[in-house]
């Protein structure tokens, strides 16, 4: 016969043992639900708003270094070459000024970015003419990396920005007696790319905007973009064949070299408008050569050549892939024959920048050096 009493107790020992477990996990459903939840890590911003980000700062700090260096950069120089280099480094300033206004948001005028600060130390700051030439130099080629695959009218002010640096530190590097890279060195393309069999979809207007950058698209797509640049390199064509029996002898060798790689251009321009669908016009039959040509035909080479940089500015803007790298050594390409006519391919080749529109740069990039404030202002 069984023990009512034993029997009871097991019975009020398992009780317990189940309000003692409900209670316990009662405690740790309120301790989950009281417990507030670690945020989720922001989303990191797009490459793009990465690579402007990275290229203003650069700008901000080699317009700094330079603004250091102004006025003593020829310090153990002789004086003519301290002239030079004084000037070489004024010239770099009000560039990379320029460049910092043009790839700041308007919208937020700061310097600081912590979700966009570089995962690595920042590099020492350019103490010598020859250290701001070098990191001239290393921030112009990281532009035009970047260049390759941002956005829109982002990756066409990068690329202008990018050959601009690149020019300026060949100058800065031959003012202080160094050595770096060659300022524009992709080589021209040997070819168009490859397009695939048919007509592909055009890019449209609204992709080639920037932002703060003035240079928006001319409304154009990458159909009438190819056939812009076609009907620019046709004109040149003409205009270098009419130009060597006017030239100097000493510079017909190159002006022939020139008309080449535009003979080249205007082949793979026009095979490429023709894979997207451009609309291309007859070719003419010449060209009206106006009396300053006649007068001057290499500074009117140059002029020319300065003209067709918003061309492949857009075209870089609306193209992707290798459109894109063909349009970003194309335009390279055209800064080099720009500058050697003497003409100015501006401070952003490709893009037409209205710096009245610019934002100005905060007080708190205002460098010590005597140009800062002059600069600023540029």
């Amino acid at each position: 016969m069984k023990d009512d009493t034993q029997e009871a107790g097991h019975r009020g020992r398992y009780f317990r043992y189940a309000v003692f477990t409900l209670a316990a996990l009662l405690v740790v459903s309120l301790g989950f639900v009281l417990i507030p939840r670690e945020p989720a890590a922001p989303a990191p911003p797009p490459f793009s708003e990465q690579a402007r980000a990275a290229a203003f700062s650069d700008a901000v700090d080699l317009r700094a270094a330079g603004s250091d260096l102004e006025g003593r950069a020829g310090g153990t120089l002789p004086a003519a070459d301290s002239v030079e280099v004084s000037a070489a480094v004024s010239r770099a300033v009000t560039l990379l000024t320029v460049h910092a206004r043009a790839l700041m948001l308007p919208a937020d005028p700061s310097l600081s970015t912590p979700a966009l600060a570089p995962s690595s130390a920042p590099a020492p700051r350019p103490s010598t003419p020859a250290d701001l030439a070098a990191a001239l130099h290393s921030s112009g080629v990281q532009r035009l990396n970047d260049a390759e695959t941002t956005d829109g009218g982002m990756a066409r002010l990068l690329a202008g920005a990018g050959i601009a640096q690149l020019l300026a530190a060949g100058e800065l590097a031959a003012a202080a007696g160094v050595e770096v890279d060659a300022p524009v060195s992709t080589p021209l393309p040997s070819g168009a790319p490859t397009p695939p069999t048919g007509c592909t979809a055009t890019a449209t207007a609204g992709s080639a905007g920037t932002g703060s950058s003035g240079s928006g698209s001319t409304g154009a797509d990458l159909a009438s973009s190819f056939s812009a640049v076609l009907e620019a390199e046709q004109e040149l064509v003409y205009a270098y064949q009419a130009a060597l029996n006017r030239l100097n002898p000493a510079t017909v060798a190159p002006a022939s070299g020139f008309l080449a790689e535009h003979e080249d251009l205007r082949r793979e321009a026009a095979a490429m408008g023709v894979a997207h669908c451009a609309a291309m016009r007859p070719t003419p039959a010449g060209y009206a050569l106006d009396e300053a040509f006649l007068a001057d035909p290499a500074r009117a080479l140059g002029s020319l050549e300065a003209g067709t940089l918003p061309a492949y500015g857009d075209l870089i803007a609306l193209s992707d892939g290798a459109d894109r790298a063909w349009a970003l050594s194309a335009l390279q390409s055209a800064v080099r024959r720009t500058t050697h006519w003497g003409g100015s391919p501006g401070p952003v080749p490709g893009a037409v920048l209205d710096e009245s529109r610019l934002p100005l740069l905060p007080e708190s990039a205002q460098a010590p050096g005597p140009a800062a404030t002059r600069a600023a202002q540029s």
